[in-house]
């Protein structure tokens, strides 16, 4: 048996790191919905796994019945709620059905509980911004009046060059509620990046603030806006968001605007929500754009409403008027995710900064003193923390937190017993894996599940995920590839300048037939969770064995010595073998002793295939903007093969410390 319970690779013990207490359980949104599905459908279902089932065996019945248990706003219903195709891709779901996503996110404005906090904002420099309902609906309002009366009609896009604050999902909310589609890059793009992004889908407004902060220091963003309203000649209007100044300087700008003007020029009028098709464009994503320019996936707004919708409530089980502080920027897709809490009615805690700026207790201090309930990170802060030696649990008061959502990469079992070891002991840690190609979950958390270490608790409802061998079998217990076997409404409802289809196509079927690969090398353990192992496009492959590259970093950067590590395949006299980079900590040297230490800690807590025929040192690891590592970008170099799109990387300089080994020759 090939699983995580029984590999080398310190398995994880028999009891649960965590067990939800009954009371929780009891009280949990998803135990509510599981009395209702009983209920309704007069069903016996004893566990999660035979809800899951049920979830995936009966979509029509499982999607409406999410729709009407998390309250989804629609002015017209719809007459079928899921038509199946003869390709997933073409399923149709609720149709007839018509609504509006930023309704939908702002009906607390409408109800008692307006005065209650929509946002708390905290800046680097220690700036706060509070927003309660009405006051978030307010400003709504008027940016929606000024985009109308600047010709924004639905279907065009909005485009924002933001930092995480209130505006940002001010402006996202104002564009939606017409129809029009928002994308957002954050303002660490640079700016052939961001022209790479915006260029293809040319906006008809761009919003950008006039810089934002970053450990410690300002840095403005009006050079790069200059050269886009320059580039993009699809822009009717520049509206700046001032935070480094009081006034940014536009004078030198054609056709600008500033926020606080649109804002102080008119009063709040009754928010006029356009109602459009359940499948209605809302967002346009990016995918990394490491390959070449970044595909732009064009999300729907009933679809990404209604996945989002379950995954917060049954899921995350937020409650009204908690708080959820999620760690990103605008452009990555939790923050989209994050900002649908505001339609449970929950209070978004907002940060741009730094994450270690004044010091690595910078987001402990916010979860502390905002109350915070639910924190959502990468895996890779989690992993920083733990090799800083950070321990929260003794320095901070985090008794209102009560889940740790991660995600981005996989969260190895070591930073499992960190995070009970020396964060909260009593806490619900949840990875979770999906991606932007979805701007949802495949796998995720769940309140009424323990915790395994190394292992996201359960797949997500409604999601028929499976992990296929080569061959298109579906196994347990054995690493493969992760798949969806049939349709889910967050499915990407097309890819833009993508008339045929075909990019869309080979992003997601062209390794099965009419089943969704999500190209993640990953396992269903034997608790029915799953285990993932990285991207299966940089699986190594050394004497035909699959392995995937997060069995080598976990044991590697568990050495004090190591920072960080990338390792990739080289072609090799008829073979592959391993080659592992790594960057180490100041004052360290890569002798003979560290690399024997290294190909000992792999063999110990892996196998001997996994043990790199090449170990070499670099300054620094090439990472995606959203600070995926990519090695990709890795192996084409060494195979002297040409990186196709370095403004897709947040760090492309990186890159130069690998040409000292293109086509390495020496052995290993």
């Amino acid at each position: 048996m090939n699983s995580v319970v029984s590999s080398s690779l310190s398995p994880p013990p028999s009891s649960p790191l965590w067990t939800p207490e009954i009371k929780r359980i009891e009280q949990s949104s998803l135990s509510q919905f599981i009395k209702y599905i009983k209920d309704k459908h007069a069903l016996s279902l004893r566990d999660y796994n035979e809800l899951h089932q049920w979830s995936v065996d009966e979509p029509s019945l499982f999607w409406e019945a999410v729709a009407i248990f998390c309250r989804l706003k629609m002015s017209t219903p719809a007459d079928v709620i899921y038509t199946k195709a003869e390709h997933m891709r073409d399923a149709k779901w609720f149709t007839g059905c018509r609504l509006n996503f930023a309704e939908n996110l702002l009906q607390m404005a409408a109800s008692a509980a307006r005065e209650q906090t929509a946002i708390i904002f905290q800046g680097e420099d220690n700036s706060r911004l509070c927003l309660t309902y009405q006051q978030l609906y307010e400003q709504v309002s008027k940016v929606a009046s000024a985009l109308r009366k600047l010709g924004v009609q639905p279907g065009d896009r909005v485009a924002g060059f933001v930092p995480n604050r209130p505006e940002a999902v001010v402006a996202m909310l104002a564009t939606a509620s017409i129809g029009a589609v928002w994308s957002s890059c954050s303002p660490d793009f640079g700016f052939n990046g961001v022209l790479d992004r915006f260029a293809q889908i040319k906006p008809k407004v761009l919003f950008s603030a006039d810089g934002y902060y970053f450990k410690g220091k300002s840095v403005s963003s009006l050079p790069i806006v200059k050269q886009l309203d320059h580039s993009l000649d699809s822009l009717i209007a520049i509206i700046f968001i001032p935070y480094l100044i009081a006034r940014p300087e536009i004078t030198s700008f054609d056709h600008a605007y500033l926020y606080p003007d649109l804002l102080a020029a008119r009063t709040a009028e009754n928010l006029e929500f356009t109602q459009l098709p359940f499948d209605h464009p809302l967002y346009i994503m990016f995918s990394s754009g490491t390959t070449g320019k970044p595909k732009c996936i064009v999300h729907g707004s009933g679809g990404t409403l209604i996945q989002h919708l379950k995954e917060l409530l049954l899921h995350t089980d937020l409650k009204a008027a908690e708080r959820i502080f999620y760690y990103t920027t605008c452009g990555w897709m939790m923050w989209n995710w994050m900002v649908s809490s505001l339609a449970v009615g929950a209070t978004l805690v907002l940060y741009d900064g730094s994450p270690f700026y004044p010091n690595e207790n910078a987001l402990a201090d916010i979860i502390e003193k905002e109350k915070v309930n639910i924190f959502g990170t990468s895996a890779k802060y989690i992993a920083a923390l733990e090799k800083a030696n950070i321990k929260p649990r003794k320095t901070h008061d985090l008794s209102s937190l009560r889940c740790i959502l991660s995600t981005g990469s996989p969260l190895s079992p070591e930073l499992f017993d960190y995070v009970y070891r020396d964060i909260k002991q009593d806490i619900q840690l949840s990875s979770i894996s999906g991606g932007t190609d979805i701007i949802s979950c495949f796998a995720l958390g769940n309140s009424i599940l323990p915790v395994y270490r190394g292992e996201l608790q359960c797949k997500g409802l409604g999601m028929d995920v499976a992990i296929y061998d080569d061959n298109a079998n579906s196994i347990i217990q054995q690493k493969g590839e992760l798949v969806c076997r049939a349709a889910f409404p967050s499915m990407p409802i097309y890819f833009w300048n993508d008339e045929q289809g075909k990019k869309y196509h080979d992003a997601y079927f062209s390794r099965f037939y009419n089943v969704w690969a999500q190209s993640d090398y990953a396992e269903i353990t034997e608790h029915n969770g799953l285990s993932i192992y990285g991207r299966s496009d940089a699986v190594l492959n050394p004497g035909g064995v699959r392995i995937g590259t997060a069995e080598i970093y976990r044991p590697v950067e568990k050495l004090t010595q190591i920072l960080e590590s990338i390792a990739v395949g080289q072609m090799w006299k008829d073979d592959v073998r391993v080659v592992l980079f790594v960057k180490l900590r100041e004052g360290i040297t890569l002798d003979e002793n560290l690399q024997r230490k290294i190909r000992q800690v792999i063999r110990a807590n892996a196998t001997p295939r996994h043990v790199p025929a090449i170990i070499l040192p670099v300054k620094d690891i090439p990472r995606t903007l959203s600070g995926k590592i990519v090695e990709l970008a890795v192996r084409h170099i060494i195979h002297h093969e040409e990186v196709k799109n370095r403004d897709a990387l947040a760090n492309p300089e990186a890159l130069e410390y690998f040409k000292q080994f293109e086509a390495l020759e020496f052995d290993g």
